[in-house]
């Protein structure tokens, strides 16, 4: 009997032993549920060659090589991927809407004896939950942002909380994007609906009940938006201002953008995408410490001259409630350490909503 379900709570998806996502590498790509595995019974060329035919020559032959297809990509998935599976494995299929693909998938993996679960309506059962949380619905969640000027470590803080146990939310890494000018990272940011797929996990498998601290971020990070429901929760949430020494921050700048330092090339292409109201000669001039790898000096007047001011015209604007005003003078795990503490009070004491 082939079992099929709709729950797709953290708690269900992470009682399978995989989650097998069984449509075309290009949908995958584009997004899945998270954790999923890519293992397609029709690749994109295959995908499309059918469905051309379906649509332009005969049903018949289309369904004829397409199951064709089908039975040698899940023969090569059983001999390859899927080898060292032993009688008990539980795995949760799906395709697109939760039809003939993932349905071929799960009847061999019945045959076999494997106790195969089918996703009700696919992955539209899962962009369906994603959208309702995002984009339909206010989030319940109890949020607190840490805000601060470029080079105050936030990141670095939220790593610090995590690990003291408080429940952090880092959008930057599920953006993949460390949020300005210079923030791309390797291999670039997932699309819009991957982003927000990452996002839903994240904030599924957070107690409402606990307070939330994430870092204040704009309405975009990189290329990716926030979705409403989000971006709302973050607008009427108090703030923790940090508070970090010139000659700290830059060298945290330093220490943590290497890889953009390391790339001239990319440094110099980031640099040209200023603002216009920047006077061509210092853009000039910062192009020119760039290549000789004054990246100190770099870091020092684009904070004076573009973070800061930036950072203190969206302030004006914000008008959010500050909990807690922290000065921080040590940026070391230690001293992170000591400041993640001094937040998680301030998140106790935060008073609950009647």
């Amino acid at each position: 009997m082939i079992r099929s379900s709709v729950d797709l709570s953290p708690a269900a998806r992470d009682g399978f032993d995989a989650i097998i996502d069984v449509r075309s590498p290009a949908e995958f790509a584009l997004d899945h549920l998270p954790g999923a595995i890519n293992l397609p019974v029709l690749d994109n060329a295959q995908r499309a060659a059918v469905g051309t035919e379906y649509v332009q020559g005969s049903k018949f032959l289309a369904r004829r090589t397409g199951a064709a297809m089908v039975a040698r990509n899940i023969a090569a998935h059983l001999d390859g991927a899927l080898a060292d599976r032993t009688g008990g494995f539980r795995p949760l299929v799906y395709c697109w809407r939760g039809g003939q693909r993932s349905g071929a998938m799960v009847a061999v993996m019945d045959q076999i004896g494997w106790p195969a679960t089918v996703l009700d309506g696919g992955y539209q059962t899962w962009r369906r939950q994603v959208t309702a949380a995002l984009y339909d619905t206010p989030l319940p969640h109890r949020l607190t942002l840490l805000d601060g000027p470029t080079g105050s470590g936030k990141t670095a803080l939220l790593t610090a909380l995590a690990e003291q146990g408080a429940q952090a939310l880092d959008l930057e890494a599920l953006a993949a994007h460390r949020g300005s000018l210079f923030g791309a990272m390797p291999g670039g940011q997932p699309s819009q609906k991957a982003f927000e797929s990452r996002l839903h996990d994240a904030l599924s498998r957070l107690d409402p009940a606990r307070p939330v601290i994430a870092e204040a971020e704009s309405s975009k990070i990189g290329g990716r938006v926030l979705p409403p429901s989000l971006w709302a929760a973050m607008s009427a949430a108090p703030v923790i201002e940090l508070a970090v020494p010139l000659d700290l921050r830059i060298a945290h700048i330093v220490e943590h953008y290497t890889d953009i330092a390391a790339d001239p090339t990319a440094l110099d292409e980031a640099l040209i995408r200023l603002p216009r109201h920047h006077a061509r000669a210092a853009i000039t001039e910062w192009r020119a410490m760039g290549a000789r790898g004054d990246i100190a000096e770099l870091a020092a007047e684009l904070i004076k001259a573009h973070y800061d001011p930036a950072y203190l015209r969206t302030g004006e604007t914000r008008n959010r409630a500050v909990l807690k005003r922290l000065a921080v003078t040590d940026l070391t795990p230690a001293g992170l350490a000591d400041t993640a503490r001094e937040v998680i009070a301030a998140l106790d004491a935060r008073p609950r909503p009647a």
